[in-house]
Protein backbone atom coordinates (compact mmCIF):
# COMPACT_ATOMS: atom_id res chain seq x y z
CA UNK A 1 0.00 0.00 0.00
CA UNK A 2 0.82 3.85 -0.72
CA UNK A 3 1.44 5.87 2.21
CA UNK A 4 -1.84 7.65 0.72
CA UNK A 5 -3.37 4.64 0.39
CA UNK A 6 -2.55 3.94 4.24
CA UNK A 7 -3.42 7.44 5.28
CA UNK A 8 -6.96 6.96 3.68
CA UNK A 9 -7.28 3.65 5.69
CA UNK A 10 -5.97 5.77 8.91
CA UNK A 11 -8.47 8.48 8.24
CA UNK A 12 -11.55 6.13 7.64
CA UNK A 13 -10.58 3.94 11.37
CA UNK A 14 -9.78 7.16 13.54
CA UNK A 15 -12.30 9.87 12.37
CA UNK A 16 -15.04 7.52 13.68
CA UNK A 17 -13.20 6.58 16.72
CA UNK A 18 -13.32 10.09 17.22
CA UNK A 19 -16.61 10.93 17.09
CA UNK A 20 -17.42 7.99 18.48
CA UNK A 21 -15.22 8.65 21.78
CA UNK A 22 -16.71 12.05 21.94
CA UNK A 23 -20.08 9.88 22.26
CA UNK A 24 -18.89 7.75 25.00
CA UNK A 25 -17.62 10.32 26.67
CA UNK A 26 -20.37 12.60 27.37
CA UNK A 27 -23.05 9.51 27.73
CA UNK A 28 -24.21 7.49 30.27
CA UNK A 29 -21.83 4.54 31.24
CA UNK A 30 -22.58 1.08 31.65
CA UNK A 31 -25.76 0.85 29.51
CA UNK A 32 -25.92 -1.08 26.51
CA UNK A 33 -25.54 1.43 24.07
CA UNK A 34 -22.23 2.58 25.68
CA UNK A 35 -21.17 -1.15 25.37
CA UNK A 36 -22.20 -1.57 22.19
CA UNK A 37 -20.41 1.67 21.31
CA UNK A 38 -17.56 1.04 23.08
CA UNK A 39 -16.25 -1.83 21.38
CA UNK A 40 -17.15 -0.43 17.86
CA UNK A 41 -14.79 2.28 19.41
CA UNK A 42 -11.41 -0.50 20.37
CA UNK A 43 -12.11 -1.92 17.15
CA UNK A 44 -11.29 1.05 15.29
CA UNK A 45 -8.75 2.50 18.02
CA UNK A 46 -6.83 -1.05 17.23
CA UNK A 47 -7.60 -0.86 13.22
CA UNK A 48 -5.80 2.62 13.71
CA UNK A 49 -2.86 1.26 15.91
CA UNK A 50 -1.92 -1.22 13.30
CA UNK A 51 -2.25 0.84 10.58
CA UNK A 52 -0.20 3.32 11.88
CA UNK A 53 2.88 0.92 12.09
CA UNK A 54 2.92 0.46 8.61
CA UNK A 55 3.12 4.57 7.79
CA UNK A 56 6.63 5.84 7.64
CA UNK A 57 7.35 9.34 9.53
CA UNK A 58 8.44 11.74 7.66
CA UNK A 59 8.83 14.27 10.27
CA UNK A 60 11.85 14.45 12.59
CA UNK A 61 14.34 11.86 13.30
CA UNK A 62 13.55 8.37 12.67
CA UNK A 63 14.41 4.77 13.90
CA UNK A 64 15.62 2.20 11.20
CA UNK A 65 14.32 4.92 8.70
CA UNK A 66 10.57 4.38 9.24
CA UNK A 67 9.39 5.04 12.70
CA UNK A 68 9.09 8.22 14.51
CA UNK A 69 8.32 9.95 17.86
CA UNK A 70 4.90 9.65 16.62
CA UNK A 71 4.92 5.64 16.64
CA UNK A 72 4.65 5.87 20.34
CA UNK A 73 1.27 6.74 20.26
CA UNK A 74 0.39 3.27 18.23
CA UNK A 75 2.25 1.15 20.16
CA UNK A 76 -0.01 3.19 23.19
CA UNK A 77 -3.13 2.56 21.51
CA UNK A 78 -2.15 -1.05 20.94
CA UNK A 79 -1.74 -1.36 24.72
CA UNK A 80 -4.40 0.53 25.98
CA UNK A 81 -7.08 -0.65 24.00
CA UNK A 82 -7.42 -4.28 25.16
CA UNK A 83 -6.40 -3.07 28.67
CA UNK A 84 -9.36 -0.86 28.89
CA UNK A 85 -11.65 -3.86 27.38
CA UNK A 86 -10.09 -5.99 29.88
CA UNK A 87 -10.31 -4.25 33.02
CA UNK A 88 -14.30 -3.53 31.61
CA UNK A 89 -14.82 -7.31 31.92
CA UNK A 90 -12.85 -7.48 34.96
CA UNK A 91 -15.48 -4.82 36.61
CA UNK A 92 -12.43 -2.65 36.99
CA UNK A 93 -14.27 0.81 36.09
CA UNK A 94 -11.83 3.10 37.40
CA UNK A 95 -8.73 1.22 35.35
CA UNK A 96 -11.09 1.16 32.46
CA UNK A 97 -11.84 5.01 33.01
CA UNK A 98 -8.33 5.90 32.97
CA UNK A 99 -7.21 3.99 29.96
CA UNK A 100 -10.14 4.98 27.82
CA UNK A 101 -9.81 9.00 28.42
CA UNK A 102 -5.88 8.28 28.37
CA UNK A 103 -6.54 6.90 24.72
CA UNK A 104 -9.06 9.53 23.79
CA UNK A 105 -6.78 11.84 25.10
CA UNK A 106 -3.26 11.37 24.11
CA UNK A 107 -3.57 9.00 20.85
CA UNK A 108 -6.40 10.79 19.16
CA UNK A 109 -6.07 14.22 20.42
CA UNK A 110 -2.51 14.58 20.72
CA UNK A 111 -1.73 12.89 18.17
CA UNK A 112 -4.26 14.47 16.01
CA UNK A 113 -2.91 17.83 16.72
CA UNK A 114 0.63 16.19 15.61
CA UNK A 115 -0.94 15.39 12.48
CA UNK A 116 -1.82 18.73 11.79
CA UNK A 117 2.05 20.02 12.09
CA UNK A 118 3.50 21.51 9.31
CA UNK A 119 4.99 19.13 7.18
CA UNK A 120 2.87 16.27 7.57
CA UNK A 121 0.34 14.94 5.04
CA UNK A 122 -2.82 16.01 6.45
CA UNK A 123 -1.74 19.31 6.69
CA UNK A 124 -0.99 20.02 3.02
CA UNK A 125 -4.12 18.62 2.23
CA UNK A 126 -6.33 20.83 4.95
CA UNK A 127 -3.83 23.60 4.44
CA UNK A 128 -2.25 23.65 1.19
Amino acid sequence: MTYQQLTYLHLATVLPAFVIGSVLLAMSKGTHTHKALGRIYLVLMIGTGIVTLFMPAHVGPTAYGHFGFIHAFSVLTLYSAPMAYLAARRGDVRTHRENMIGLNVSCIMIAGGFALAPGRLLHTWLFG
